[in-house]
């Protein structure tokens, strides 16, 4: 068996070990998401998680929506989350299942605790047990904790009838009013909801919680490892309580806790993320600001930027927020080795190569990617006619300026070298046109005669292909690394330049060919020179209109 990848592994191999409570079984995982919107990087750490366990022991991983809670829960979300998670390249095979499901069945197991006289109707509202319940040094009992079996069996079944209103009754488990716990002083198993569900329409009006369905569920699944965030490591005992007390055959599945993923500069909480959504805050759930799987996807992340990302972080025991930039920093990384090279004029001013012939034009082959000679090279148009970012001239350079300017010669990438003889400007003062000549014998970029040249090299398009493109540029969603924080209304941290449109930029001809992406996948990703890493918007662009978003910037601003 290889060795322990982190604490998880180390709890696996123990139980697998022989004499253990897993010797000789198949290690069996699951992903149980809340159907009630889009998984986000958070989830995809959780999700990582299982199904790796699973795969690096041989296991697999169950896929389950935990449905249990229908006031916000959508088929919508349904369809998505199995999106996601098969974009990341993990599957489920025929394992897939609803909380849903086992509604009958954990009805019946909330009778046998009834019948046990582990479990009890109260009439106490969750204010009242709060009070009823005492503190950590004076515990007190609910006036319903010793109403009989037969009673308590009959108001169970009269509530799953329809015949109470909405808090009237819940069913709790009896347990220990005076443990230091409080999720084991008699926790709530059902309640009363008059709430049509997704899946199950209106036959149901009570509803377990998740405390007493999950378990349940795990058990009747056979799982013999529930991987969950720390949050929930106060109602392991709860959980263990439950698989212990209901007659479900086989192993008892065994509750691992590990620490969330928290990432600054966002928000991780769906409600808030939703909020967002339903005030237009964002233009959607696949917004590529969110941290949605979905809006990264859109953004431009690849599946093995965001799994190697999980990798990198890591499985801890202890909360911690990372810094958005190492996401960046992956999916860098996966990109400058699998990204083609193509050039874009995101700011375009005109340049006229004056000694070129009027009319002519040449095809110049340059590289797809340097890193990967396989890819092959392709062919781009130069003519008298091109654009060049507005930035890449000055007219009085400043000290150090390497880039174009009166009197002094720079390399277009891959071309010739030019050297700016003057601008034309308009009435108002502003660069409409830069001037230069070319050296023919320079073609590629080398000058024949071997001189050395001090000046940078920039990109260029050719005006007479190219194609035109709006081009967004985005930013963190928050402009405080901590917008969710104690006292703070995270609303108040959204960032107003979290997106910059720019409309008229020119780019490779080449561009305009690339098919549009597929529902669920990623557009194909570019490295714009000088630029960033763009990928082709797969909700907005369509023939004949170019959308690209910039997935990251060339930049690194994460410290390895």
């Amino acid at each position: 068996m290889e060795e322990a990848r982190n604490f998880i592994d180390a709890f696996v191999q123990e139980d697998l070990s022989e004499g253990n409570r897993c010797y000789g079984m198949q290690v069996h995982t699951r992903f149980p998401p809340e159907p009630n919107g889009y998984l986000h990087i958070g989830h995809c750490k959780a999700l990582t998680i299982d199904f790796s366990t699973a795969e690096r022991f041989g296991g697999i991983c169950n896929l389950r929506m935990d449905d249990t809670n229908p006031a916000k829960e959508d088929t919508e979300y349904v369809d998505a989350i199995q999106e996601d998670i098969h974009w990341l390249g993990f599957d489920w095979g025929d394992r897939f299942y609803y909380g849903s499901d086992y509604f009958e069945q954990t009805y019946e197991y909330a009778i046998e605790l009834i019948k046990k006289g582990l479990a009890y109707v109260c009439e106490l509202t969750p204010d009242q047990f709060r009070e009823y319940r005492g503190d950590t040094t004076h515990p007190a009992v609910s006036p319903w904790r010793d109403r009989p079996i037969e009673e308590s069996l009959d108001l169970f079944q009269r509530m799953k009838n329809g015949e109470f209103e909405e808090g009237k009754y819940t069913l709790r488990a009896k347990i220990d009013l005076a443990s230091g716990n409080f999720n084991m002083r008699d926790p709530v198993l059902y309640r009363i909801r008059y709430i049509e569900h997704h899946r199950q329409g209106t036959k149901w009006c009570i509803f377990p919680m998740y405390d007493f369905a999950h378990p349940i569920q795990d058990a009747l699944e056979g799982i013999t490892h529930s991987l969950c965030s720390l949050e929930y490591e106060a109602h392991r005992p709860l959980y263990d309580w439950v698989v212990s007390n209901v007659s479900i055959p086989g192993i008892k599945p065994r509750q691992i806790e590990f620490a969330r993923l928290g990432i600054n500069y966002t928000v991780m909480s769906k409600r808030k993320l939703r909020q967002l959504v339903e005030e237009k805050r964002v233009s959607g759930w696949d917004d590529p600001r969110m941290p949605t799987l979905c809006g990264l996807r859109r953004r431009g992340y690849t599946s093995g930027s965001i799994r190697d990302f999980c990798e990198r972080i890591g499985v801890a025991k202890v909360d911690s927020t990372v810094d958005w930039a190492l996401l960046e920093s992956c999916l860098r990384d996966d990109l400058n080795e699998n990204a083609k090279r193509v050039m874009a004029v995101l700011h375009p001013v005109k340049l006229t190569v004056t000694n070129y012939p009027e009319g002519q034009s040449e095809l110049l082959t340059v590289e797809n990617n340097p890193l990967k000679p396989e890819e092959g090279t392709r062919q781009v148009s130069f003519s008298r006619n091109l654009w060049i970012e507005a930035d890449d001239f000055m007219e009085v350079p400043a000290p150090k300026y390497k880039r174009m300017h009166p009197g002094f010669e720079v390399r277009l990438k891959g071309a010739y070298l030019v050297t700016c003889t003057g601008c034309v400007k308009d009435e108002n003062g502003n660069v409409t046109e830069i001037l230069c000549e070319y050296d023919p014998m320079s073609r590629g970029g080398d000058p024949a005669d071997g001189r050395k040249v001090k000046g940078a090299t920039i990109h260029w398009v050719d005006a007479a292909t190219c194609a035109d493109a709006e081009v967004r540029i985005y930013d963190y969603l928050f402009n405080d690394p901590d917008p969710d924080g104690a006292g703070k209304n995270f609303l108040d941290h959204l960032n107003p330049e979290s997106l910059i449109v720019l409309q008229g930029c020119k780019v490779e001809a080449c561009l305009a060919q690339i098919p549009m992406p597929e529902k669920g996948k990623n557009a194909e990703s570019f490295q714009f020179m000088r630029q960033g890493y763009f990928c082709l918007d797969n909700r907005d662009a369509a023939p004949g209109h170019l959308v690209f978003n910039r997935a990251v910037a060339l930049k690194e601003s994460f410290k390895k």
